[in-house]
């Protein structure tokens, strides 16, 4: 966990607040995490099967920033989402925060088509049954990649071809939800960032295709960590809308053509 130097978000600025972030027993959104606690939010961290780990963040978020509670869902299985609603609205009664960090599709073991299970229908299932607790004025907010989100017009590793597929797939079945949302009071953000050095991605980045995270840094000029993307995540949960409805984190002329 970073300390509070890089937390962007002031002391008390979310009190009362209430947030849930998928997949946010390490990495990113353990950071996010931590930044929402120590700025005063009420947080659920969620996490698929790593229980130690997440019970370890919320022992260190009660000590020194204030609530949390760990909630174990995959987010997968349509009865474990259902678990993790009763949880939430028993808990908290609420959410004026939503974060959709958990991904993944390079995991050994998995089925074919897993990717696509959780980084689009997952995403679109999951958000859909914790409408009832968003209510006029919650944001959520969507975590994803430059690889990912320009899929369709900029090539990217061969090895993450299928997660960035399903994550621009997801990204874009969410989007057709954004005038729902809209009309109960509800704001939506994609966060698109670059590689980030430190991740489970990255790692696995690296293991399948030797000096690829190197060569994305060298191209980019640098590429952000787990700690400086997670607070561009946790702006983004408070920050106004941009334009359509995208933050991106770092340079994107590579992707853009400039």
């Amino acid at each position: 966990m970073n300390s509070e130097t890089l937390n962007p978000l002031t002391a008390h600025s979310l009190d009362g607040a209430r947030a849930l972030i998928t997949g946010s027993s390490r990495g990113i959104g353990a950071d996010t995490a931590a930044y929402f606690a120590q700025a005063g939010a009420r947080v659920a961290i969620n996490y698929r099967n790593k229980e130690a780990r997440a019970l370890k963040l919320v022992a260190q978020l009660t000590e020194t920033a204030g609530s949390a509670i760990a909630i174990g869902a995959d987010l997968t299985d349509s009865d474990s989402v259902a678990a993790l609603f009763e949880t939430v609205q028993a808990e908290f009664g609420g959410l004026e925060i939503l974060v959709l960090n958990a991904s993944g599709g390079m995991e050994g073991g998995m089925a074919e088509d897993y990717a696509m299970q959780l980084n689009r229908d997952a995403q679109v299932n999951f958000l859909t049954a914790m409408l009832p607790l968003l209510h006029e004025g919650s944001r959520v907010v969507f975590v994803t990649s430059h690889q990912a989100h320009f899929i369709r017009t900029v090539e990217t590793m061969p090895e993450y071809i299928p997660v960035a597929l399903s994550k621009r797939a997801g990204e874009d079945a969410l989007r057709e939800l954004i005038p729902e949302l809209e009309a109960k009071g509800i704001s939506f953000v994609v966060v698109s960032g670059d590689m980030i050095e430190g991740t489970i991605t990255a790692t696995l980045l690296q293991r399948a295709n030797p000096g690829a995270i190197e060569a994305r840094k060298e191209a980019a000029g640098r590429l952000y960590n787990v700690g400086e993307f997670a607070a561009e995540v946790a702006s983004a949960a408070v920050d106004p809308i941009p334009e359509n409805n995208t933050r991106y984190v770092g340079d994107v002329s590579d992707f853009l053509g400039k």
